[in-house]
């Protein structure tokens, strides 16, 4: 061990005597090296206490192993499920992830993206805000390198990957409507295409099979609190005539948490069972829903798929040699049924 501090991989190649791009190529894949030379490299690593900045390293490539991810707010545990996932797929893959998150806001997603535009880096999966998204930024940033949609998709022209809403809340609505009375469909606020696409798919479910559709509208803003909202609503709808059937369908399980909070608030029994007064139902299967007081109903998504598919499509696109003019990919994976106590 030494007091020196090595500056740069350049320095510590010259004091350790191995060459600069024997040293590259260790850091890069360790085994690559032959046995003897990197029990040398690390003889050297421990000498002199020296770690490369490889994030830097990586943006100095010519070809960078580096993915830019934007969701809408890392917080959501929905979002942040989904980036532990991707960030666990591109450590496989033996690239670096960059988290950023526009925080329900366009003007921050607009940076993020900014941001995205100002690195070396490889490709991007972005999770859009939605109509708010500003789409000249987007189709620069796609315009510069791969990128994929993930969750809501902004046009046809770029890789999407998410769940099929004509399929997922049709499944969730039929198995409502079989098991006791037909629900209420309680609609999210306006921040992407999600939100019309689950409301429309309620809708014509509900007329396909002989029944009157019935939605609770919520703010039109974008707005990403959706806990809040729902609670609020839901109050004033308590507060008047009521809702117009004793089943409640949330447009996602975060909804799905503010109209739990203030029913129970309100003195109704939420469940199932004989002696419950309303049923409650969401979709995302979010990874706090099952922990709820009763454990939520709900239609999961598969994040293991979602986040696996996002990083093979772009990666896929990334790493090959002869270009990509083949039409971009528009993966909508099914929804799964997942029945517990509150509905």
């Amino acid at each position: 061990m030494t007091d020196r501090t090595i500056k740069n991989m350049a320095e510590f190649s010259a004091l350790s005597g191995i060459s600069r791009p024997t040293v590259s190529k260790y850091f890069n894949d360790p085994d690559s090296v032959r046995k003897s030379t990197r029990a040398q490299i690390e003889r050297a690593l421990a000498k002199y206490e020296y770690r490369p900045n490889l994030f830097a390293v990586n943006l100095n490539k010519k070809r960078p192993k580096i993915i830019g991810v934007i969701v809408p707010d890392t917080a959501d545990t929905f979002f942040s499920e989904l980036v532990r996932r991707i960030e666990m797929q591109c450590v496989e893959r033996g690239y670096l992830a960059i988290v950023l998150s526009s925080r329900g806001d366009a003007q921050l997603e607009g940076r993020s993206i900014e941001t995205l535009l100002s690195l070396n880096i490889a490709g991007a999966i972005v999770a859009p805000l939605g109509v708010h998204s500003d789409m000249q930024l987007m189709r620069s940033l796609r315009a510069r390198i791969p990128m994929v949609f993930l969750d809501s998709s902004l046009d046809d022209d770029t890789p999407f990957v998410g769940t099929d809403n004509f399929q997922s809340v049709p499944l969730i609505t039929e198995y409502l409507c079989r098991s006791g009375e037909p629900p209420t469909y309680f609609d999210m606020p306006a921040v992407n295409h999600n939100g019309p696409e689950r409301k429309l798919a309620y809708v014509t479910t509900m007329e396909r099979l002989g029944l009157k559709p019935e939605v609770i509208a919520v703010t039109p803003q974008n707005d990403w609190r959706f806990e809040d909202i729902a609670f609020e609503e839901t109050r004033r709808v308590l507060r008047g005539s009521g809702f117009p059937t004793r089943t409640i369908l949330c447009a996602n399980d975060r909804c799905a948490v503010g109209v739990m909070a203030a029913v129970y608030q309100h003195g109704l029994r939420i469940g199932r069972e004989p002696g419950c007064d309303i049923r409650i139902a969401g979709h995302d299967d979010q990874p706090h829903s099952r922990y709820g007081c009763p454990p939520l109903t709900t239609v999961a998504q598969d994040f293991e798929l979602l986040a696996q598919s996002s990083v093979a499509i772009l990666l896929d696109r990334v790493e090959r040699e002869d270009g990509d003019d083949r039409a971009p990919e528009q993966v909508r994976l099914e929804g799964k049924l997942v029945m517990r106590a509150s509905a």
